[in-house]
Parts: structure tokens; C-alpha cells; sequence
């Protein structure tokens, strides 16, 4: 029968900064719904699902309005009636949040939970884009290395679902280091949320290139790391700003096996056997046989 779970990627239409938490979760509870009317035990939703992008605004240190941002615990704010749902569904989830810890610390998280509620692992973004510094020159800002800091965790992997399960965020999808950290860890789903908007200010050259670029580095990264990719987008016009869809779930093999068609909320839902993984990892991409990590030296070496 082989080890399968079967994945929604909830993807999310724009969330404008005078939408209510309160809206959005409502929002995020119909997509879980829809996820496991269609079968699914794991929904995974975008980056910062909360609310509307807020880095592409500047604020000044200590601003309120960008305080209200974060959450300092995501299973007893806002979001609790969404994991109260999922719970009661019993169906697990991967949810996107700007997270403040106790002790004054601001990441780009994601929570990863099990059907019955428990927090199974979390994910701190790592691969920051934009920049710190106040651009206004820019048609939008995007200031996640001023907001946010680098995550603090590493890449874990997680025992969850039958499998061996990762988590990336946005920016991170566009690097295989982050891939390939994840399957040395034999990771075999690797859930994914992103905000990315269709114009990139520095580069509107590769502006029509967005979807393709998008679907190009998750593909490769599924095939090359033997392993199944489930990604959330927040799409569509977002005060502004245009952003890509094309949330999906990616096969080892690379192909994309479901994917979201428009850019407003939708799921895509497809049942992933985790044995397909085996055959990756066991040939062309046997780790163990085939790397050669002594030739590799100048990845890591300061340049």
C-alpha cells in the first residue's frame, strides 16, 4: 500500500491591512475544511498567513502599528480557532506567522502540528530578502531583513505523518542549499510557504519569468533531494501589489502532481505515496555513493 499522505496547499487570495485576524482565519478554517472534505491529514498554508505582507511598508523602531504584526503565541491567539478546527478534524497543519518570542525576538516562522493539535516542530526563515534600509524609491518596500531575523534553528526534520517532513519559507524555496540540508536529513515532504510578488523592484527584467521561476526551483529541488514539495502561495492583488500563485504539490520525480489554477483561496490536494521517495535516494541521488562533500569546500568558505 505503501506510506501515503495525502497534502492540500491552501492557497490564500490577498489579505488587505484593514481585514480582521478574525476574517482571515475564517478564511484559513474554509480552505481546512475544503482540504479534508478532499481527503487531506496535512494543509499547509502560506507565509505570514495572518495577515496582509506587511514588510513592504516602512515603519519606524517601536511603531505600534508594526507591533500588531506579531504574534507571541500562535495557539492561544487569533489563529486558536484554526487549530481547534484542525484538531477537531483531525488533520494536521503547517500555518505561516510573523512570531515575536518572549524575550524580544522577531522571526518569519512556520508552526508545523500534528492531527491531534500538538506542535509537532517549527521552522525560522533563513534566506531573508530585500533589505534594511528605508528605499522609497522602491514602487513597495520589501523589508524582511529590517523586520525579521535570521532564523535561529537550522533545518530540522520531523518524524510526522508517517515520514520524515521539512519546512522552508519563501525565499529559502529559490536556494538548493536549503534543500540539500534538509535531505541529508533523508527529509521526504517538504512544506513550503511564500509571498512573492509578480514585480521585483531592483529586477523588473525578470519579471515575467515569476511563475516559472517559481515552479523551476521547487521542481529541482524535489528531484534532486528524492522528496515531495507541498507550497502555499498568497496570490493575487494585495494592496497593490500583484503577487504569483501556482500553489501546488511536486512528485520526487519533479512533476507537478496538483495545482492551484487562480490566485484567489483554493486548495490543491494530491495523495503522496512517501515510498516513491526511496527509489530517488537509493539511485541517481544515493548520497552516501555518489557525493563527493571533499570537493565541495568553497560552498561554505566566506568569500
Amino acid at each position: 500500500m505503501g506510506r501515503i499522505v495525502t497534502v492540500a496547499a491552501a492557497q490564500l487570495g490577498p489579505i488587505q491591512r484593514a481585514d480582521s485576524r478574525a476574517d482571515v482565519v475564517e478564511r484559513l478554517i474554509a480552505l481546512l475544511q475544503e482540504g479534508a472534505r478532499q481527503g487531506a491529514g496535512l494543509v499547509v498554508f502560506p507565509e505570514l498567513a495572518l495577515t496582509t505582507f506587511f514588510p513592504r511598508w516602512w515603519f519606524p523602531d517601536g511603531d505600534p502599528d508594526l507591533d500588531a504584526f506579531y504574534e507571541a503565541d500562535v495557539a492561544s491567539g487569533a489563529a486558536k480557532a484554526l487549530l481547534d478546527e484542525a484538531r477537531s478534524l483531525g488533520v494536521g497543519i503547517v500555518l505561516g506567522f510573523a512570531e515575536r518570542t518572549g524575550d524580544g525576538h522577531r522571526f518569519n516562522t512556520s508552526v508545523l502540528l500534528d492531527a491531534a493539535g500538538a506542535e509537532v516542530g517549527r521552522y525560522r526563515k533563513i534566506h531573508l530578502p530585500g533589505h534594511r534600509e528605508h528605499e522609497p524609491w522602491r514602487r513597495f518596500q520589501h523589508l524582511e531583513k529590517r523586520y525579521f531575523e535570521r532564523g535561529d534553528l537550522g533545518f530540522p526534520v520531523y518524524e510526522a505523518f508517517g515520514g520524515r517532513v521539512g519546512m522552508l519559507i519563501c525565499n529559502d524555496r529559490r536556494w538548493p542549499e536549503a534543500y540539500r540540508m534538509l535531505g541529508l536529513q533523508g527529509v521526504e515532504l517538504v512544506c513550503i510557504g511564500y509571498n512573492t510578488p509578480v514585480h521585483n523592484p531592483p529586477a523588473p527584467e525578470h519579471d515575467r519569468y515569476g511563475d516559472f521561476h517559481n515552479h523551476l526551483v521547487m521542481q529541482a529541488g524535489a528531484y534532486q533531494n528524492g522528496t515531495f514539495v507541498v507550497a502555499a502561495a498568497k496570490a493575487g492583488l494585495e494592496e497593490g501589489v500583484d503577487h504569483i500563485g501556482g500553489s501546488c504539490v511536486i512528485h520526487p520525480s519533479g512533476t507537478l502532481v496538483a495545482q492551484c489554477t487562480g490566485v484567489g483561496d483554493e486548495v490543491a490536494v494530491a495523495a503522496c505515496d512517501l515510498d516513491d521517495t526511496v527509489s530517488y535516494k537509493t539511485t541517481v541521488f544515493d548520497f552516501a555513493t555518489h557525493r563527493q562533500p571533499d570537493t565541495y569546500g568553497a560552498l561554505t568558505e566566506l568569500r
